[in-house]
């Protein structure tokens, strides 16, 4: 499963930044293990669930930042969205610690917002569960 969605999420790279990978924003060769974590750990199909909740979680914390209104930070959020708290299993777990990881590492890299990400793996998850779809949401809506 890994392996369809590391190429998957490869292939969607180099849709949204072009080839070759040089081209990528720095970040992507770090993220991509951990992308890769949370499909292994979740599978496709809940994956992309959990990629849409982190990327509504994503918004609303740039949004509070614009604001400059108080927030939680990202874990925390992630943490209600997902209601990781309540299924502590050690699929959930990983999960949880490797979508934090590349949301830091991404909010470093000012060539790219995660954004961008979550939406080329939620591209992948879909193609990885043979459902090509022209809208990762829907995808991620449906499973």
């Amino acid at each position: 499963m890994t392996h369809d969605f590391g190429l998957h999420f490869a292939l969607e790279l180099d849709n949204r930044f072009g080839s070759p990978p040089d081209s990528w924003p720095a970040s992507a060769e770090q993220v991509t293990p951990f992308f890769a974590i949370v499909v292994n750990a979740l599978g496709t199909d809940d994956a992309a669930q959990w990629f849409e909740a982190a990327r509504r979680v994503h918004q609303r914390v740039v949004t509070a930042e614009q604001n400059r209104a108080h927030h939680f930070g990202f874990a925390h959020h992630l943490d209600v969205e997902t209601e990781a708290h309540q299924e502590l299993t050690l699929p959930v777990v990983a999960a949880f610690e490797a979508t934090k990881a590349l949301y830091e590492v991404t909010r470093r890299d000012a060539a790219v917002d995660v954004d961008v990400f979550f939406e080329c793996a939620l591209r992948a998850c879909s193609r990885s569960s043979g459902q090509l779809t022209g809208s990762p949401v829907s995808a991620a809506a449906t499973a």
